[in-house]
């Protein structure tokens, strides 16, 4: 056995003692019977290389698809690159250049090559590049060109192979060739990793050369024994690096993860490292979604002997294709197209759409908020300048409000109908988790790795307990949500990245509850500058009525007994059938969000990830024809996928008309209203109103027009717009202490709840509150009768005197004791 052939042997396969047979290297196109691979003798694991590197110079030179139309592909992919690469300033030799191989092409011309290809591309690829190589010298002899200034080829392959889950990758897979999707979390910077290595003996100076075949990660051992005429005089391990003569390419790690909406309930997004050469670095910032083709090989990462048999596994990456946006891994059906078409043609498509929003979430005002999530998951157009500029297409949208108004379940419900979405608490997350980091591993090295802003690029990101961010990381999203981008200047790592997402946040006002007796601005505790950037700003109140608690109560517990059902209750069933609470309480006027953690799990029912293509076009067509019920979550993910990638609406002229004049008269009456208070408490605006607006109603109209696939804005998108805007941002703009008074006219007169007497002015609400504080010494502890009774002997209201009680104690400033009769100040 001739160890010097250019042949592989492996070790762990059965070794045959029989001669083989002489190689047919055959390369006529689609004559797959040619044996330039012993299939007979397969199982040694021998593959002849040379045959393989004829075969595959043959494919690049021969190659036309099946029509014959388009020429020799291959052949112009290497002229034209060879033209590009030499026009370049660098010395095309060291740089070299790279074509694109498609895997359908290579099965087309020969499938057991592009079995060899799949199954041992360690052995196969160089073998290929040096074929390219061959072949471009032989196209440019043909040319007349020159061919001494060919440099080596990178093959980058691209092909639809079946995906393999990142977490599904075990060690059956080790040098087999995978399609792994994810998205690139951080990215080393670029070094120079040496491809053949010079050697000199420091005795004789003998020189020769070693290539470096263990991977990116593997160190190079030198000889032990000079390689020249007398190895015996050197002495052991004579060899030096001659640095100046070595060939070098480009290498950089990257880390792939797990998208954030294939990772499973209670799971830890999987990650793994990347290694990418020569034409492949710096071709996917932090936050790129990308499909990669690549060879899982191991190295060893452990630092101690103990552990040398175990190895870690990485990839090699052969090709990478980045998705621009959401919808360019999805394909729609032609069925679904049918269906999808048909629906956005329904007249009451926005309906249809806001019912489907969070279904199990009922009340009256709920309805505008879903419509505006609706407007946020499907987005304006992104638009760029002429002059570079982009400008934001996507919606950003606050829930600012009491407790238990389902603020929350809003969010949960958004993550999972949206393509793309990362959920967030506002309360563990910093500016480096929110934006970006630089991190050091364990070998001193520097990578850039993405928050959750950039994580969601291309979709929605969520944050709840806005209000308990810090405000120096709350200000750190301000480039974020309006330019969307976030720029890093950080351990010598300066760059931008892009997180065009959309913003869902909601927050608790200043006291944890609203204060009626405050204005909007005593309540918001934001600066205005992070308010102006969100688009709708919704107020959403906990009001105490009887007859709205009884309802949420009917409501609750037919969602815990199990009653409840999209669409409406089961007839016959217990309590909710009984009091026919459902339908009193999606139309009263002003039923309260059904809140509950029960509610929000019980629409998971709703979510059904592997739903086929089939039931999406059925449950669309039955929405479309009937319009009756609700899109069931997977159907309308795939839905919002399709409007954004199939629809980019415009606003017509007409349209622009209308959104200035109603601009123009919104800014007056604010300048109008602010003169009018002469300049006293609350005068000015809480959430200014400007430019952004003006472009926030301009996303909106886009949004809506979106929905039905149409192109261009029509008036009635506009007037709709305008409606969100008033009912939301110009509503919370606008409250004040009467905010609450029409709800507290209805409530019951007999109610001896102090919070729910009669609003007193402004004025006699601060003479109470100054004259409990006058009498009450910081740690004093006092009958809480007693106070109001002096109180009332000086002339004060003895209701206001236990209403600013009340106040004070949710401020936190009293304390009740003993059943509420004795009150105690603490600040």
């Amino acid at each position: 056995m001739d160890f010097d052939e250019d042949r592989i042997y492996f070790s762990h396969q059965n070794l045959h003692s029989g001669e083989r047979r002489e190689d047919n290297t055959s390369n006529s196109r689609g004559d797959n019977s040619e044996s330039w691979e012993d299939k007979d003798d397969d199982e040694d694991g021998y593959v002849d290389l040379d045959a393989v590197r004829r075969h595959f110079r043959e494919f690049l030179r021969s190659y036309r698809q099946a029509s014959g139309q388009s020429g020799y592909i291959y052949r112009e992919r290497l002229l034209r690159m060879h033209r590009r690469t030499s026009g370049e300033e660098s010395n095309p030799k060291k740089n070299g250049c790279s074509i694109r191989v498609e895997l359908a092409h290579v099965g087309e011309y020969d499938s057991a090559l592009l079995g060899l290809l799949l199954s041992r591309p360690n052995d196969v690829l160089p073998q290929f590049e040096l074929a390219a190589k061959d072949a471009l010298k032989t196209f440019l002899h043909d040319l007349k060109a020159d061919s001494d200034s060919v440099g080596s080829v990178q093959i980058l392959l691209k092909g639809n192979l079946a995906a393999t889950p990142l977490r599904s990758i075990r060690s059956k897979h080790v040098n087999k060739l995978l399609r792994v999707p994810g998205i690139i979390i951080s990215a080393a910077r670029v070094r120079s990793r040496a491809h053949i290595i010079a050697i000199r003996c420091a005795r004789c100076s003998d020189t020769t050369t070693i290539q470096a075949l263990g991977g990116p990660f593997a160190s190079v051992p030198l000889p032990t024994r000079c390689q020249g005429p007398n190895p015996q005089e050197c002495g052991p391990v004579p060899y030096g690096v001659l640095s100046d003569e070595c060939t070098f390419i480009d290498q950089q790690t990257l880390k792939l993860q797990e998208s954030p909406e294939s990772v499973p309930t209670g799971e830890m997004p999987r990650s793994i490292l990347l290694a990418a050469e020569r034409g492949l670095v710096d071709t996917a910032p932090p936050g790129t979604r990308v499909n990669i083709l690549a060879v899982a090989n191991l190295f060893n990462a452990a630092s101690s002997s103990k552990a040398a048999s175990v190895r870690t596994l990485y990839l090699r990456v052969l090709g990478m294709t980045r998705e621009t946006t959401s919808a360019d891994n999805t394909s729609f059906t032609p069925q679904e197209e049918e269906a999808f078409r048909l629906l956005a043609r329904r007249p009451d498509i926005y309906n249809i759409l806001t019912r489907s929003i969070a279904p199990s979430i009922s009340g009256s005002y709920t309805i505008d908020i879903k419509k505006a999530l609706t407007c946020l998951l499907f987005s304006g157009s992104r638009k760029r300048l002429p002059d570079g500029m982009r400008l934001r297409g996507d919606i950003n949208v606050l829930l600012l409000g009491d407790p238990s108004t389902a603020k929350s379940q809003f969010l949960k419900f958004t993550t999972r109908v949206a393509p793309i979405a990362v959920y967030t608490s506002g309360k563990g997350s910093s500016a480096a988790g929110l934006t970006a980091s630089v991190i050091r591993d364990a070998k001193g090295e520097f990578y850039l790795e993405g928050g959750a802003m950039v994580l969601a690029d291309g979709g929605v990101v969520c944050i709840d307990e806005f209000d308990k961010m810090r405000p120096a990381d709350r200000v750190a999203i301000h480039e974020a949500m309006e330019q969307q981008t976030i720029s890093i200047a950080k351990a010598g790592i300066t760059t931008v990245l892009n997180s065009r997402c959309s913003v869902l946040a909601a927050a608790n006002p200043v006291f944890g509850r609203y204060d009626d007796l405050k204005s909007a601005s005593e309540n918001i505790d934001l600066m205005s500058t992070i308010l102006s950037r969100f688009d709708l700003i919704f107020l959403v109140r906990d009001i105490r009525d009887e007859q709205r608690d009884r309802s949420i109560c009917l409501h609750v517990m037919g969602v815990h007994i199990d009653n409840y059902k999209p669409g409406g209750a089961t007839a016959g069933s217990g309590l909710v059938a009984a009091s026919n609470a459902l339908q009193p309480f999606n139309s009263g006027d002003d039923a309260l969000l059904g809140g509950t953690g029960a509610a929000g799990s019980n629409s998971d029912s709703l979510t059904d990830t592997n739903s086929s293509a089939s039931a999406i076009a059925e449950n669309a067509m039955r929405i479309a024809t009937t319009g009756v019920g609700e899109l069931n979550v997977s159907t309308m993910k795939k839905y919002i996928q399709y409007c954004r990638a199939k629809c980019s609406p415009r606003l017509t002229e007409e349209a622009g008309d209308v959104l200035t004049s109603s601009y123009v008269k919104i800014r007056d009456d604010v300048r109008r209203r602010t003169l009018d208070s002469d300049g006293g408490e609350g005068s000015h605006s809480v959430i200014p109103i400007t430019v952004r607006q003006l472009e926030a109603l301009v996303r909106l109209s886009e949004s809506l027009a979106k929905m039905r696939l149409d192109s261009d804005v029509q008036t009635q998108d506009v007037a709709e717009a305008l409606r969100l805007f008033k009912v939301s941002t110009m509503a919370a703009n606008q409250a004040e202490r009467s905010t609450t008074s029409s709800s507290s006219n209805n409530s019951n007169p007999s109610s001896q709840s102090i919070m729910s007497a009669a609003i007193p002015s402004r004025d006699d609400m601060m003479r109470s509150e100054s004259f409990l504080r006058s009498r009450l010494v910081v740690g004093m502890v006092v009958n809480r009768q007693k106070i109001i009774e002096e109180a009332a002997g000086q002339g004060y209201n003895a209701m206001v005197i236990a209403r600013a009680l009340a106040v004070m104690v949710m401020r936190g400033e009293v304390q009740e004791r003993n059943q509420s009769r004795l009150i105690k100040r603490v600040k």
